[in-house]
């Protein structure tokens, strides 16, 4: 099975985004720098604004191997909705798994490997499904918490960024009750952004 890692980039205060959903400078520094995430960058656009990622070499030597990892992307529907799914090309991985009441949009990139599901565990169990032994991205926000919430995350990564936001949509969402990790096994240093991993501490009562 592959391993489940809650991952998004977040304030020092805990905010993936504002009230607005407006992200601010928590992604500067995808483009601060002189060092593309994955071969090929300069031609191809992750980010939806003609700009690709260039990150400094620190942050690429973290990024890179972490995404080349990743099998299947798991989304709540308002980051769909957001970003349309990528059009149906995410950034990476060969799989999304969305949580969602609703369908996916008719006629809507039918080729991508895009599948709806309405609960936290089924979207974890088809991710499981489809990734085999590649890891898993849960998007944090709301329905990550409530993935995480579940005893369902194995790894919590954060790319922290040096501001804070005061308010807005929080990392774990609305998750309630206290909830241990271990010391962080990954700290590295990039340029306006500190990338850190931890493992979730499993409960043995």
């Amino acid at each position: 099975m592959g391993t489940v890692i809650m991952h998004n980039v977040v304030s020092v205060d805990g905010f993936i985004a504002d009230e607005n959903d407006g992200v601010g400078p928590l992604h500067e520094w995808y483009f601060n720098g002189d060092t593309p995430i994955t071969e090929g960058d300069d031609q191809h656009d992750h980010s939806g604004t003609g700009t690709a990622f260039k990150v400094s070499r620190a942050s690429a030597e973290y990024v890179r191997p972490m995404w080349e990892s990743i099998g299947v992307i798991v989304m709540g529907r308002r980051l769909f909705d957001q970003v349309n799914g990528w059009e149906g090309r995410p950034p990476t991985g060969d799989h999304v798994v969305v949580v969602s009441h609703r369908p996916k949009p008719a006629g809507w990139h039918p080729e991508a490997s895009y599948h709806f599901v309405d609960d936290v565990a089924a979207a974890i169990d088809k991710a499981q499904e489809l990734a085999g032994e590649r890891t898993i991205s849960v998007a944090a926000g709301d329905v990550g918490g409530q993935i995480f919430a579940a005893g369902l995350v194995d790894e919590v990564a954060m790319d922290v960024v040096p501001v804070v936001f005061g308010s807005g949509r929080r990392y774990f969402g609305g998750i309630r009750g206290q909830h241990l990790l271990e010391e962080p096994h990954v700290v590295v240093q990039g340029d306006r952004v500190l990338h850190l991993k931890f493992a979730v501490r499993r409960r043995t009562d």
